[in-house]
């Protein structure tokens, strides 16, 4: 049975998502601070975390930064507020998805079977990829230029990941967000032009002079091997 992590200080709203998590079949772990989260996550194989922003102790972002040094697991951030400074900051950490509340606790479970089917889908047998020079390994989330590692988040590495395996294939930056976002982003579209300057910053800084990302106008992106 898959395990869901639910962290929230309001005792009403765990109880309510704890609720409807087992009527989806999920096993549930709740916890009321961000610190008991982090220790649920060490003690638990989890499959999906919902994880609310305004906690005691640490909050939601800082679990979140936390849990993604040491793994992938989907998270799904939770808040009272909906501004897009806080979307953009939990996804640009390693949130999989953002919900404000109030929402009905059929809409979370619709995020969650939502981010459950990305994951699924991107699950592909091919998690090491090769080209001039450039190495992209999903199972540790490494990434080398001629053997030399570039240090990349996780949303850069999965950009870099899907723009490799698609080689020669223009992505626009609304395929990139569905992609990689997968839900729907009601966000800025430039959101990915963000991601993609600091992404081609980090891989600039090691020569590489037979592939390249493209920039394709009013189009959006394309990994090319120049050989």
């Amino acid at each position: 049975m898959a395990t869901m992590l639910i962290a929230d200080d309001n005792p009403q709203l765990l109880n309510i998502l704890k609720s409807a998590a087992q009527r989806e079949g999920f096993q549930t772990v709740v916890v009321r601070d961000g610190r008991q989260a982090l220790e649920a996550f060490q003690a638990q194989t989890l499959q999906i975390i919902l994880l609310d922003v305004m906690m005691p102790e640490l909050d939601g972002f800082q679990v979140c930064r936390e849990i993604r040094r040491e793994s992938n697991v989907p998270i799904i951030m939770i808040t009272a507020r909906g501004e897009d400074f806080e979307k953009i900051m939990g996804l640009d950490i390693g949130a999989d998805d953002y919900i404000v509340k109030p929402f009905s606790p059929g809409e979370v479970m619709a995020r969650v079977r939502a981010v459950l089917r990305r994951i699924e889908k991107q699950e592909d047998p091919e998690k090491i990829l090769q080209a001039a020079g450039l190495c992209v390994n999903l199972e540790d989330y490494s990434v080398t230029i001629d053997s030399k590692p570039v240090r990349l988040t996780k949303r850069e590495v999965d950009m870099l990941w899907t723009l490799v395996h698609g080689r020669n294939r223009a992505y626009t930056r609304e395929m990139l967000l569905d992609l990689l976002w997968g839900y729907d982003y009601y966000g800025d579209p430039r959101t990915v032009d963000s991601h993609m300057k600091r992404l081609r910053a980090k891989l600039d800084a090691v020569p590489h002079p037979d592939w390249e990302i493209r920039t394709i106008r009013n189009v959006g992106y394309k990994f090319e091997v120049l050989l």
